[in-house]
């Protein structure tokens, strides 16, 4: 039977309806709430008033709001420029083969192991100049350290954290890349007598550009979402200093019981990261087909 006349069974949709069970369980119909939710002014759970789009303005011109997405922009930012450059120096310095590669990999995915609550905690008392062994040294040298009451500290206290806790997430991904680059490559370099710095601008760097890609959207995914850590060390604290935008929801909707706007900022909240994260996604693949086409001219 040729191709052109092959039946279509359309009995193989019903092996897709579990998925789409599943999605429409923990997605759709969440979502669908939320978008309900938003639209409603809940008084009771017997009452509700239709409001349309009141609460989107109200929440766009709350100033805990713009505080906190302002606190959330420079720590996303600020975890992508520390975590991603020290991340591909970290891989680059592990060993490529034998048992300190198999060792060193271990090493490193130990703090991708421990749960997100216990990172805080470990950094709360990690940062107690009492008993915590960055707390103490610190004070030891003479050097006034307070994460609890110093807004600038505890802001830096909790990128020091997430640096520590993801780094190895981006240093496992770019090794990965690394490993997966052919030696001829490399043979090929020494022969022409290429410098390091060479190999890595035009072998390594463009090869790793997949798994970079994949390294910086789940970072910054993960940290324009991140709750649990600054939560449990700093509480949001010391006044807004920590409090980003996951834990403006949490108040908005837990604290305040405040359902309406807390629907209507989730789903501007949805809406940012989605945003933030097709305008990263497609900046690096202009990046990487500006520089394809500059080495096809040369």
């Amino acid at each position: 039977m040729t191709p052109t006349n092959k039946p279509v069974n359309q009995k193989a949709w019903w092996l897709v309806l579990p998925v789409l069970l599943c999605v429409a369980f923990s997605a759709i119909l969440p979502l669908m709430t939320v978008v309900n939710y938003s639209v409603q002014d809940i008084i009771s759970p017997d009452r509700r008033v239709f409001v349309g789009t009141e609460w989107f303005a109200a929440v766009m011109r709350d100033e805990e709001l713009h505080s906190a997405l302002w606190n959330q922009l420079k720590f996303s930012g600020a975890v992508l420029a520390i975590e991603i450059p020290l991340g591909i120096a970290l891989a680059l310095a592990m060993p490529a083969q034998g048992w300190k590669s198999s060792a060193t990999l271990v090493l490193v995915a130990l703090s991708l192991l421990i749960p997100w609550n216990v990172v805080g905690t470990i950094w709360q008392i990690f940062g107690r100049t009492d008993i915590g062994l960055m707390g103490a040294t610190l004070d030891w040298m003479g050097i006034e350290y307070s994460y609890t009451g110093d807004a600038t500290q505890a802001w830096l206290t909790v990128l020091l954290m997430d640096v520590w806790h993801w780094t190895p997430l981006v240093a496992l991904l770019a090794f990965a890349g690394l490993r997966s680059i052919p030696d001829a490559y490399y043979q090929a370099a020494q022969i022409d007598g290429a410098s390091k710095f060479a190999v890595f601008r035009y072998i390594q760097l463009p090869k790793m550009r997949g798994v970079l890609m994949i390294a910086v959207l789940l970072r910054f995914m993960d940290s324009f979402m991140i709750y649990t850590e600054p939560f449990v060390l700093t509480g949001g604290g010391p006044g807004n200093a920590t409090t980003f935008l996951s834990q403006y929801l949490t108040q908005k909707a837990v604290g305040q019981f405040d359902l309406g706007p807390a629907a209507a900022f989730s789903l501007i909240y949805f809406f940012i990261i989605l945003l933030f994260c097709f305008v990263l996604y497609n900046w690096m693949q202009r990046l990487g087909q500006a520089e394809k086409e500059g080495a096809g001219h040369a």
